[in-house]
């Protein structure tokens, strides 16, 4: 397969060990594989929807990374033949990742636009906000990330998934809704500081300092204030330590 003639077992260790993962690893770089991609798409143009999921699972069945990002690198260059019916297909390969190497592709560029074209499927963002794995819980909210950084997009739904989560001590949960956030203040600083001001005291750092990064200068100030007053409650009463 054209994998292996780029790999590269000197750079296989260091991407293993950056990841924490259990797959194997060639050591292929990203462009290799992407380019890869384009040369399917050359030969295989008219490439359907029953060869591509074909092709993902095989692709998808052996734990090897490079084969299951060539997986996600697929779906995510054909993804206008999903149909809904590939939520499930979805899930299961983000049930099965364990890493946001595969995580975050599949659920903003992938689930993100099928959802989109597919506004029921929304119920199955509902669903996932509430699963006990992690990983889902974090693709419910990556995958509205891509109309909210335009500026559109269901804010009221991420806001009810984020307020959800909102403590929890789970870094890729913290990380993920500080990023939606952060992304979302550059069209909309107003609309995140005014959903964010109240929750600042119940936020974890990594959120908020992700969160704040678009809004203006009184807004950032305002919020780090209020998250402060949670850490150091003397500080907002004006007394401190006698």
């Amino acid at each position: 397969m054209e994998l292996r003639r780029h790999r590269n077992p000197a750079r296989a260790p260091a991407e293993k060990a950056y990841l924490k993962s259990d797959l194997e690893f060639l050591g292929v770089g990203l462009p290799a594989m992407r380019e890869a991609v384009r040369a399917i798409k050359r030969q295989h143009g008219g490439l359907d929807r029953g060869r591509l999921v074909a092709l993902v699972r095989i692709l998808w069945k052996t734990p090897v990374f490079e084969r299951r990002m060539m997986a996600v690198l697929l779906l995510e260059a054909f993804e206008p033949l999903l149909r809904p019916v590939d939520i499930a297909l979805l899930e299961r390969l983000i049930r099965q990742s364990k890493t946001w190497a595969f995580v975050d592709e599949l659920a903003i560029v992938i689930t993100g636009p099928l959802v989109e074209r597919s506004p029921e499927l929304r119920r199955v963002l509902d669903r996932w906000a509430h699963d006990d794995d992690f990983w889902v819980r974090r693709s419910a909210m990556l995958a509205l990330l891509r109309p909210l950084r335009r500026g559109r997009g269901d804010f009221r739904r991420f806001g009810r998934y984020a307020d959800r989560m909102l403590e929890e001590r789970e870094f890729f949960i913290r990380k993920s809704i500080g990023w939606v956030l952060r992304e979302t203040g550059k069209p909309r600083p107003e609309m995140v500081y005014a959903w964010l001001l109240p929750r600042a005291a119940r936020a974890s750092g990594v959120t908020v300092r992700e969160a704040v990064k678009y809004l203006s200068s009184a807004q950032r100030a305002a919020v780090l204030a209020a998250h402060q007053s949670a850490k150091h409650p003397g500080r907002a009463s004006g007394r401190g330590p006698r």
